[in-house]
């Protein structure tokens, strides 16, 4: 399992701010290897404990969250993104600029998550579960947070095999690399 932010990891946010730069440039070198784009409109993030701690930090000082409860809700949702028994997270961000556009298309692609997978190394594919409450009854969220319980085997591409969206997009071995390590961890 991969390992989840713990509370001793978390600065208040005063103390982050002032270290944030290079927490800032170890997370996004984190993001960078772990970010797959498949098609023109689909980015799939996937999350380790880095970005997720960073998206944590991030969270507590934009919102200067210091109420323990408070911190410990953060760390808690977050920490949902993270990938468990061998499986991978990742969050898929549906980038259409157009404010029009991107009301037409996510409405079309309201089971866009039934229609994407893991692609691993044999040829069979696993199937992304996804959060249901991320979907509405007309259309579906612009962010979406997906697992793909790929029982510890890295996956050779990303595929989405929707009727109005075909695309397919190969890992890179740097980004094979980098969810080797995370399947590790």
């Amino acid at each position: 399992m991969m390992e989840k932010v713990r509370r001793n990891e978390i600065l208040d946010y005063v103390t982050y701010t002032e270290q944030r730069g290079e927490i800032r440039d170890e997370a996004l070198a984190a993001k960078n290897a772990r970010r797959v784009q498949v098609g023109d409109a689909l980015t799939f993030l996937f999350e380790n404990h880095t970005t997720v701690r960073y998206q944590i930090l991030e969270m507590l000082r934009v919102e200067q969250i210091v109420k323990e409860a408070e911190i410990q809700h953060e760390i808690d949702t977050y920490n949902e993104l993270l990938g468990v028994d061998g499986g991978l997270g990742c969050t898929l961000l549906i980038g259409i600029d157009d404010p029009a556009e991107r009301d037409i298309k996510l409405r079309a692609w309201l089971d866009l998550p039934k229609h994407i997978h893991a692609e691993l190394e044999d040829g069979s594919r696993v199937s992304a579960t996804y959060d249901v409450r991320q979907v509405g009854e007309d259309r579906v969220s612009s962010v979406q947070f997906l697992h793909f319980p790929v029982g510890g085997k890295v996956p050779v591409a990303i595929v989405v095999d929707h009727p109005e969206l075909t695309a397919r997009t190969e890992l890179s071995d740097p980004q094979r690399a980098a969810l080797t390590a995370d399947l590790a961890s």
